[in-house]
């Protein structure tokens, strides 16, 4: 069984308490998430540190893997420590992105959908998934590879078109209303993965956002919404005119390269801070992302400015 938690557990022969950035089971069937949150602190037995890849952790994957080359390497794989660095988007990555949306909205995120309502989907190592849902079921995809994990077992297929992908996902796992064509879908392995690594920096950069702006930001869940295919948090008080997404988005219509984002709920003045184009709100480009000597900081530092400059 595919268990992120259980796993980093025992990488570290159970000497922690730990904290990583996937989802793991068993599946939540209470609200208002019906998910896992893999960061957050919750209850730790007495005498136990936590290790997490947020500040809310006694220690960090970081300050562990120093000195592990093993152990670093563990955690770059899963975007916990030790980070790589992104790298050029390869020529495939527009194609793709757009097989992969269409098989996220309108395959898997209804898969879902159909069990408790929500139509979020994660990060997941190397790619993208739902949470845990149901009868502990997990969809996810790995390069170009559909996985349907159920009853402790993994049923992969390779992804051609999304009548396909709804057959192997199973048709009891869809809501009825789902008609899907035979459209053959443009997956290269070589771009999904691209797109699995830029959805690992993504989260982690989100969550220690979320993790730092703390309760008072009244913060959402980091989530990979299936319309936009991007992943966001919200943070900031609404009824202070606060409240802003702030995200990783893969790229779209007017963006052929991934970029990071922020759009407040309120329009802000344009300015220094508020200069994207398209929509009112803030824009890092890829292209600054590649030229950083540290992506993660840079990211990290273009998201905090704005959370300062709205919320005070």
């Amino acid at each position: 069984m595919n268990n992120p938690g259980a796993e980093a557990f025992e990488r570290l022969d159970g000497r922690y308490e730990t904290r990583v950035l996937e989802p793991s089971p068993p599946a939540v069937a209470e609200g208002p998430w019906f998910a896992d949150d893999p960061v957050a602190r919750g209850e730790v037995p007495a005498g136990r540190r936590v290790v997490s890849p947020v500040p809310t952790g006694d220690v960090s994957w970081e300050e562990l893997a120093a000195g592990d080359e093993g152990l670093r390497e563990w955690c770059a794989e899963r975007w916990l420590a030790g980070f790589r660095r992104l790298r050029p988007a390869p020529a495939t990555l527009v194609d793709t992105r757009l097989g992969l949306h269409r098989v996220a909205e309108q395959v898997i995120s209804p898969a879902r959908r159909h069990a408790n309502t929500k139509i979020a989907l994660r990060y997941t190592r190397g790619g993208f998934g739902t949470p845990f849902f149901g009868d502990d079921v997990q969809v996810r995809v790995l390069a170009d590879d559909l996985i349907v994990e159920q009853a402790g077992t993994e049923r992969s297929a390779k992804i051609s078109t999304l009548a396909a992908a709804a057959e192997h996902i199973g048709r009891k796992l869809l809501p009825d209303d789902v008609e899907l064509d035979d459209e053959p879908l443009e997956v290269d392995p070589d771009a999904s993965r691209f797109l699995g690594d830029w959805y690992g920096f993504a989260c982690n950069v989100l969550e220690t956002l979320r993790a730092q702006a703390g309760e008072a930001a009244d913060p959402s869940r980091v989530q990979l919404w299936a319309e936009h295919f991007d992943l966001a948090v919200e943070l900031g008080r609404e009824d202070a005119g606060q409240r802003a997404g702030y995200g990783l988005s893969p790229g779209d219509e007017h963006h052929p390269e991934p970029y990071a984002y922020v759009v407040p709920w309120v329009a802000p003045t344009p300015g220094e801070l508020w200069q994207a184009t398209g929509f009112p709100g803030a824009e890092l480009s890829y292209a600054e992302l590649l030229d950083a000597a540290d992506q993660r900081a840079l990211v990290l530092q273009f998201l905090s400015e704005r959370f300062a400059a709205l919320t005070g």
